[in-house]
């Protein structure tokens, strides 16, 4: 008799009681839900009449110090939560939700971004894998950014989390596709020449940060001398790359701006693509800021090349108002961007049933493998307004720096400072017989005291040694009467203080 061994008839023990289980759903969920409609209906308020508040207001120190608090080791009513939240954190917001909010690049949000956001939390999906209606809504919404920027439907995209990530990832790409398939496995060797990459001296800042977290060093990111509407110089792009060239070294890349951030310049789109074609190089865009400006069509030829480039990075949470965070990449060569990502461990195995079924699964053309529902607030927000409502909406923030550039003209003691491009305008105020060192003060604490004043926020750069106050417009909220405003209180605040000096 051949006997035969289960495990399973040993070692049986009796069962013991399970505890009590536990889980984070409400335990009343009518009154969660009626919580829930209060904090909607307060935001929705909150929203509406933003416009009346300060634009910004300092945390005073003893709300500082509640963020200091330790860690809750027992839980207290959401209530409770909400109404601390109410207190402590919604009167000092940043404020990019304020008409009168002109720094950086921040655009404002929407209502209908507000709601989607909600209603994408509520589904909570990870958006990188599987047969379920998000992945749908993804790929429609990135065939939409394809079409808005000219780009073949045969191109491939991403969304991410914003123009930073969208550089670095079209910029691995033309990395990896112009160093060849072994690059990947091998990594810059020893034998190598020194790769190097070209942009303008008005480049944003996070094409170092990629060319540095690439291996390639911040020493061979070149950045080539503007001209006088900081614009890049073509011709000197040329020299550099014959130089590097010379000196055995591999170029690979251009980088050119739609819209650098200081300014709002546009590098020279035409030229620079005949260049990379000249040398054989990849043409990506930065258009982080300025792309979808090609909406407007007093700068649609301008921005005509970008349709030609190799990989455009732009924000969707800047000039399509949206609540952050949302950029997108796009990648004219879909195999090139598949070839720098793909990696399928056993665990992440797609299939052609079930719900590992559906798309190319997204972890193979970017880094994340974690990927919330933000393609929710791009469709529902393009189904919403059309071209036609964000075309008439930055074409109206680019009148507006023009009206704003014409206001201070006007004055006696407001200069613009450099050329106004799309919705930027840079000045300052200054009086016959001031130094640049006494200018640069003044302005320094004029912006100060706007801010401080909760009148509006600017903020600022140094052009050329001259310290500006810095007017960006990408807001939807925005009207002509908060713009003549923020003018009569620079004109205003600055006499104050130059009858101090």
């Amino acid at each position: 008799m051949v006997r035969t061994y289960c495990p399973f008839l040993f070692h049986i023990r009796p069962m013991t009681p399970l505890p009590s289980e536990y889980d984070f759903d409400p335990a009343d969920w009518p009154a969660a839900t009626a919580l829930g409609q209060r904090m909607l209906a307060d935001m929705m308020n909150y929203l509406e009449g933003v416009g009346d508040e300060v634009s910004w207001q300092q945390i005073p120190d003893a709300v500082k110090k509640r963020m200091r608090a330790p860690l809750p080791q027992t839980g207290q009513p959401l209530g409770e939560i909400y109404a601390e939240f109410l207190r402590d954190v919604v009167p000092y917001n940043k404020k990019n939700i304020h008409p009168a909010f002109y720094a950086w690049v921040q655009g404002t949000g929407t209502v209908t971004g507000l709601l989607a956001d909600m209603l994408a939390s509520a589904l909570n999906p990870n958006v990188t894998i599987g047969e379920h209606m998000p992945m749908y809504v993804d790929a429609q919404a990135v065939d939409w950014c394809k079409e808005l920027m000219g780009f073949p439907a045969s191109a491939s995209g991403m969304l991410v989390s914003g123009g930073s990530m969208a550089n670095i990832t079209a910029l691995t790409v033309a990395r990896n596709s112009q160093l060849g398939p072994d690059f990947r496995e091998e990594g810059f060797g020893a034998d190598m020449p020194r790769t190097t990459v070209y942009c303008s001296t008005e480049t944003h800042s996070c094409v170092q940060k990629a060319v540095e977290i690439m291996g390639i060093g911040n020493r061979y990111l070149r950045r080539v001398p503007v001209n006088d509407r900081y614009e890049l110089e073509y011709e000197a792009l040329i020299q550099a790359i014959e130089e590097d060239i010379a000196a055995g070294h591999r170029p690979i890349c251009v980088v050119a701006t739609a819209r650098t951030v200081n300014t709002g310049a546009i590098d020279p789109m035409e030229e620079i693509f005949n260049v990379c074609q000249r040398f054989g190089l990849w043409f990506h865009v930065d258009g982080a800021y300025g792309a979808l400006c090609r909406l407007d069509p007093t700068y649609r030829e301008r921005l005509g090349y970008m349709e030609r480039a190799d990989s455009i990075a732009f924000d969707l949470h800047k000039w399509m108002y949206l609540p952050y965070e949302v950029g997108c990449v796009l990648i004219r060569d879909r195999d090139s961007h598949r070839r720098s990502f793909a990696l399928t461990p056993s665990y992440l195995q797609s299939s052609d049933r079930g719900l590992a079924g559906g798309p190319d699964p997204l972890n193979n053309y970017g880094f994340e493998l974690s990927r919330n529902f933000k393609a929710l607030k791009v469709w529902m927000s393009l189904k919403e307004n059309g071209v036609e409502g964000y075309a008439r909406l930055i074409i109206q923030n680019n009148r507006q720096a023009e009206y704003v550039s014409g206001l201070a003209a006007a004055t006696d003691c407001l200069e613009v400072v450099a050329p106004v491009s799309m919705s930027i305008v840079c000045l300052r105020y200054i009086r016959p017989g001031m130094t640049e060192e006494e200018s640069n003060a003044l302005n320094r604490e004029l912006l100060l005291r706007l801010h401080e004043r909760g009148i509006a926020s600017p903020s600022a750069t140094v052009l050329r040694g001259i310290y500006c106050i810095r007017i960006c417009i990408v807001n939807h909220k925005t009207k002509n009467r908060d713009l003549a405003r923020l003018v009569e209180a620079l004109e205003g605040i600055g006499d104050e203080l130059y009858r101090s000096v």
